[in-house]
């Protein structure tokens, strides 16, 4: 079963390629989606694959790459039909 979710990640996470190590971690899980730098410094992301991989992905976000400090991830389902065809780094939401 797939899931789609929408994730915002706080903490210091911009400027410490958060977007890209991300971005390897989906294709890697064969996720599609998007992530994207949010104006308030915080990081966003949508994930659409298999339920177990989206969760393995939400841990990853947890700590995400070696010079990200998180402090919080949040997650919300999606319900609205939306289909990605790849997973993708994005200028905005």
């Amino acid at each position: 079963m797939d899931r789609t979710v929408k994730i915002q990640i706080t903490g210091k996470v911009q400027g410490v390629w958060f977007r890209a190590s991300a971005k390897d971690e989906a294709l890697t899980l064969g996720l599609k989606g998007k992530v994207w730098n949010n104006p308030d410094q915080s990081v966003g992301a949508i994930a659409q694959g298999p339920v177990d991989k989206i969760s393995v992905f939400i841990e990853w976000c947890k700590n995400g790459p070696p010079l990200a400090k998180v402090e919080n991830v949040l997650e919300v389902d999606i319900e609205e039909n939306v289909h990605f065809t790849s997973f993708e780094i994005s200028r905005s939401e």
